[in-house]
């Protein structure tokens, strides 16, 4: 599983489809389609458009949240936050083959995701990022820390963790010590879509 996530920005689904691209074009190979708040019939020809790029750069696309139309456009899964479809029920929708990915805040919530189970947790945020409007808790590097040392306490198995929530490149060295298994970047990338190189080198 790719360690490097880009979760799309944008207002227009003019902006959105351009960010994407700019994103593949640096060489991205996993993106999440995320536009909240979307006119449903832009959204969903975002998400046609979407995988349709990712398929020809051979990248994994992944729908935020909805998941009849990640089934409806074959994309490669779908991400669901803590109050959208439950996991299982996303599981019979897409089916065994396709990424299902899970939010969390807490460690009840790390916990849960993993019974449920997904294929890998956005767990955030790490820090205060404009890009959600109803931000959970800030963890911090703290944060993170204590839900891997409680994991470890309970003698588990670490999931695939994606930091989330205003993660810059500077900050990949300490969540990787910290067992960290990979980020998820919206601001940073957008802003400057070249630094996605500098993302990859870094979690070598």
């Amino acid at each position: 599983m790719e360690k490097l996530q880009y979760i799309s920005q944008g207002f227009t689904i003019e902006d959105q489809e351009l960010n994407i691209r700019k994103a593949l074009e640096n060489g991205i190979k996993w993106i999440q389609v995320r536009w909240k708040n979307a006119p449903e019939n832009e959204f969903i020809k975002l998400c046609e458009i979407s995988k349709k790029l990712c398929a020809d750069h051979k990248t994994v696309c992944i729908i935020n949240d909805h998941v009849q139309i990640a089934k409806d456009i074959d994309a490669d899964g779908v991400h669901l936050g803590l109050k959208d479809t439950s996991i299982e029920t996303a599981r019979n929708i897409l089916g065994e083959n396709k990424i299902i990915g899970g939010t969390a805040n807490t460690i009840s919530d790390v916990l849960q995701r993993m019974k449920e189970p997904c294929d890998y947790i956005g767990l955030g945020p790490l820090r205060f990022t404009a890009t959600k409007e109803q931000l959970s808790p800030i963890l911090g590097f703290e944060g993170y820390e204590k839900i891997i040392q409680n994991l470890k306490g309970k003698s588990l198995e670490i999931p695939k963790i994606f930091a989330i929530g205003g993660v810059v490149v500077n900050d990949i060295e300490l969540l990787q010590q910290i067992g960290i298994y990979g980020v998820a970047v919206s601001g940073q990338i957008t802003n400057q879509p070249s630094m996605i190189n500098e993302f990859k080198t870094a979690m070598q």
